[in-house]
């Protein structure tokens, strides 16, 4: 039977304490076994964040945005594919599964011009002797449950901005549909993204 683990920086640390089934709603059968985290698990996931997020934030917009553009390659390339698994864990027929999918590809697609949104504001004369401005700067590390109805929807809604703009993020998906965020954050580390920015 398929076992589908957690995805961090060092690996899951061995066999889970507590697993979880995962159905095909077609059929009702189980069709594979879902690690099921703890505090020391999210902690260790945070600690690689922090360690692996403040050269991310330190690289130009500009490489953080190629990285953006493969990942929504690397997704259209493996479309049919993920579709396919989305449903088999979700129950939606596959063309609403890849509906899911490009919904949030739009919102990766935004994040792809993410250095012209990072430019900050000036404004000159805002009031007597004062000028304003603004500096859009990452603010660290974010994170994300996400629910079982929208499996990449979602969580590419999500974090796909979050990693653009120089921030590290963790996703904790829905335990009954988790395949599709998992091969969600392997096609981001193929794309590019360092380890430890998405887990």
């Amino acid at each position: 039977m398929r076992f589908i683990d957690h995805l961090i920086v060092g690996g899951s640390g061995g066999a889970p304490a507590r697993k979880a089934p995962v159905f095909n709603p077609s059929t009702g059968a189980v069709q594979a076994e879902v690690a099921l985290g703890d505090a020391a698990l999210l902690d260790r996931a945070v600690a690689a964040a922090q360690a692996a997020q403040p050269a991310w934030a330190a690289t130009n917009p500009q490489r953080r945005a190629r990285v953006m553009f493969e990942f929504k390659r690397l997704v259209e390339a493996n479309m049919q594919d993920l579709a396919e698994l989305l449903a088999s864990e979700h129950g939606k027929v596959v063309a609403d599964a890849k509906g899911d999918i490009q919904r949030g590809l739009e919102v990766v697609e935004f994040a792809c011009g993410i250095p012209h949104a990072l430019k900050g504001e000036y404004t000159n004369g805002a009031g007597p002797g004062i000028d304003v401005y603004s500096m859009r700067q990452p603010i660290g590390i974010g994170a994300g449950i996400t629910p079982f109805n929208f499996p990449a929807m979602i969580p590419m809604w999500m974090f796909g901005v979050a990693i653009a703009c120089g921030n590290a993020f963790i996703l904790k998906p829905s335990e009954r549909d988790p395949s599709v965020p998992v091969r969600l954050v392997e096609l981001m580390l193929e794309a590019g993204a360092p380890e430890g920015i998405l887990q």
